[in-house]
């Protein structure tokens, strides 16, 4: 760049002594002669044609301008020396107004300008009259061969030079050959100086045959049809350009509009894997628990409705199902709290996941409920063999922060067969088996026919259950209890009896553990302390006794760890009218210290409403002494497996010694269940059991048995030992003869 700009300025020395020859020899040749006002009016003329005159043809590089003809014209009518100067003014005005303008135009580019148009004119002049002589001599002789001549010599003189100079510098500028340059601007450059020389040809005819201010006009008519044509020719290049410019934006705007698309394309696709990936991830997350990481129930149906498939199409049933349960998990969740049982759930996971071969599965359900299928089993022995294994590998101890932790599984086993046609139906058979497996505290227990008969049929009276308590189907019979030292009736125990409309009387050992594990002994218990209460309260005033009867109401486990057993104790009592003394409430060991503390505080709950409280079958369950002193109680029941045993050996009479000891040591009253003879009476009483009750003095009886017996007045005294007679002394009998 910087070679080329030596080279450039080097040009322009080159050209400034040719300049400076031309101009200097048309000072020296005295133009102020030829000057007159003909001459200014075209001086004027050309200089404001070339400022404003100017024309670009478009699609081409040819500016149109009536100032080169004028030039020529200047040149036959006035002289070379004076149209040299001329064209050096208007060459210098013409660039200095396109600068201002606004135009792309540089210095040495108007310099070039400047230089070639005194060189070219000076040129052009001397060229013609070499070979035509004085140019005014041509004109006179009104020769138009010879001024044809004369001007198409001048043209190409102009258009040489002019080319040639303006070719060079080009030619050092863009570092292409002069020729290109020369050969690119030839048509332009002849098509300008042919039309400034016929323009010229005609304006001399004009000015030779008519008169200057005649030719002025025929100028100013052309320069305003050149105006008027140039102002259309930049209309029609305005609106080129903002054809070119909405194009161009539309372009840019179709650019963007790719752009744009392949951003969103691009997005899409980022979308679409990321969909995919979210897809894979919630398709794992619905077929996999997300702590232990196992397939869950739903992946486990699937692929046991294609175990179920698969077997039907090949006649082959060679697969097991195995349902497991862990053995004491609550209580661990709840003693060591949910963190560590989370822990424990995923190291079992992690076992039975060891444990299963690839081609069997093994899952979490939900909770501690876990499930496994078996398959290829060529005898069903394989299964029991693995749920003995599975067994053992669970119980081994698990180390969980430190502290090590032991559980163990109750496992049904289900196989499948043709008989299964839903996945789910083999579920609910395994489900049963490990329920047997849970009350029988058996290992594993395999699935037969049978069991689900009883689980229908327990089912059905569950429903059955639901119904009665709706219904108030169940029918309360007393057994009355008996004050040992006077034989006399003192209360009576309800015990429930469900008079089902199509079974009859159903016995209390078949639907109280259905009540107890399905939550309807809560609503069961109230009815029945309801009943009891009312009852009571209707004998306590059509039988008034000394001491009013009292009622003992069984009281299960669930219902006594519900917050809502206070108020409901309360709202009975309320309702019946029973004076709070007259209830006594019978707890059984298991349901107290299943949670001592909390115990504790119920009982205390129960005692400020003025209620007594129990210990039923007292002796079987597990009671602790540093407890039981704590514990706000009232009486202890005997368990009637001690009593009825107290005859056949003493071990059992020693038993009920210590319970009554016992008793009486924590200043509480006993109550003696199951008496059946008089000897277990007599036994009692010489303990100071303080009641009795059993099938000597009643079996339990319905209302209206009992409204018998109070109506009677019925009691036991004859039980009660006799004391001796003395013997009757005869007068007519002496002591002698008696010994005689």
């Amino acid at each position: 760049m910087e070679q080329q700009n030596k080279l450039i300025d080097l040009y322009l020395f080159g050209l400034v002594p040719f300049a400076a020859f031309a101009v200097g020899w048309a000072i020296l040749d005295q133009p102020l002669s030829n000057f007159d006002g003909g001459f200014a009016a075209l001086g004027l003329l050309t200089i404001f044609s070339s400022c404003w005159l100017r024309l670009q043809l478009p699609r081409t590089n040819v500016h149109v301008t009536i100032s080169d003809a004028l030039i020529i014209l200047s040149l036959l009518l006035y002289g070379g020396s004076i149209t040299v100067l001329l064209s050096l003014v208007e060459v210098a005005a013409a660039s200095i107004n396109l600068k201002l303008r606004g135009a792309d135009i540089r210095l040495k580019t108007m310099a070039i300008n400047v230089l070639a148009a005194p060189i070219s004119v000076f040129a052009a002049y001397h060229t013609a009259r070499l070979i035509f002589g004085p140019s005014d001599q041509v004109v006179i002789r009104n020769d138009y061969t010879s001024l044809i001549w004369l001007l198409l010599t001048i043209c190409l003189t102009l258009f040489a030079v002019n080319s040639t100079i303006v070719s060079i510098f080009a030619g050092i500028k863009t570092g292409k050959s002069i020729w290109h340059h020369w050969k690119r601007n030839l048509v332009d450059a002849i098509v300008l100086n042919m039309l400034g020389g016929i323009m010229a040809g005609v304006f001399l005819k004009a000015v030779t045959n008519l008169n200057l201010y005649l030719v002025a006009a025929i100028v100013g008519f052309f320069g305003i049809i050149l105006l008027t044509f140039r102002h259309f020719v930049t209309d029609a290049r305005k609106s080129a350009e903002i054809a070119h410019r909405e194009q161009r934006e539309r372009y840019e705007q179709a650019e963007k509009h790719v752009l744009e698309l392949e951003h969103y394309v691009d997005e899409l696709e980022r979308v679409a894997e990321q969909l995919q990936e979210s897809h894979e991830k919630f398709r794992h997350a619905a077929y996999h628990d997300a702590l232990t990481g196992l397939p869950n129930r739903n992946f486990f149906i699937d692929r046991l409705k294609k175990e179920l498939s698969d077997s039907a199409e090949s006649g082959e049933f060679r697969f097991a199902i195995l349902l497991l349960d862990l053995y004491r998990f609550k209580t661990i969740n709840e003693s060591l709290g949910h963190s560590l049982g989370d822990q424990l759930i995923k190291n079992v996971g992690s076992r039975l996941a060891e444990m299963v071969r690839e081609s069997d599965m093994a899952s979490r359900f939900s909770g501690d409920k876990f499930g496994i299928i078996l398959t290829d089993l060529l005898e069903r022995d394989e299964a029991v063999a693995f749920a003995d294994r599975l067994s053992s590998r669970i119980s081994e101890p698990y180390t969980l922060d430190g502290r090590q932790v032991f559980t163990d599984v109750r496992v049904g086993i289900a196989f499948g067969n043709s008989k299964y046609v839903e996945a789910e139906d083999l579920l609910r058979d395994a489900d049963i088996a490990m329920y047997y497996a849970k009350d029988s505290s058996s290992k594993h227990v395999i699935f037969d026919q049978k069991m689900h008969v009883r689980a229908v049929t327990r089912l059905q009276l569950e429903t059955d259950l639901r119904f009665a308590i709706e219904r108030n189907e169940f029918e309360l019979h007393y057994q009355p209890i008996v004050g040992l030292e006077t034989a006399q009736l003192v209360g009576f125990e309800a015990l429930v009896r469900w008079n089902h409309p199509q079974r009859g009387l159903v016995p209390p050992n078949e639907f109280i553990p259905i009540s107890e594990s399905t939550g309807l002994i809560v609503p069961m218990t109230v009815q029945i302390l309801e009943s009891a209460c009312t009852q009571v309260k209707e004998w306590q005033v059509r039988y008034p006794m000394e001491v009013p009867l009292s009622i003992a109401v069984n009281l299960s486990g669930k219902h006594f760890a519900d917050p809502r057993l206070v108020s409901q104790i309360k709202t009975v009592l309320s309702t019946s009218g029973l004076d709070p003394a007259s209830l006594k409430l019978e707890l059984t060991e298991s349901a107290i210290m299943e949670n001592a503390e909390r115990a504790i505080q119920m009982l205390a709950q129960i005692k400020e409403t003025g209620v007594q409280v129990s210990i039923d079958d007292f002796g079987t369950g597990y009671s602790s002494l540093s407890y039981l002193h704590r514990f706000p109680i009232d009486l202890l029941k005997v368990d009637r497996s001690f009593v009825s045993a107290m005859e056949e050996n003493s071990e059992n009479g020693e038993i009920v010694r210590t319970v009554i000891a016992l008793a009486k040591a924590l200043r509480l009253k006993v109550v003696a269940e199951g008496i059946e003879s008089i000897h277990q009476f007599h036994q009692l009483r010489i303990l100071q059991c303080e009641y009795g009750q059993g099938y000597l003095f009643s079996p339990p009886k319905p209302v209206s048995d009992i409204e018998t017996m109070l109506g009677e007045k019925t009691n036991w005294q004859h039980f009660l030992p006799q004391p001796a007679r003395p013997i009757p002394q005869a007068a007519n009998i002496s002591p002698l003869r008696l010994a005689n």
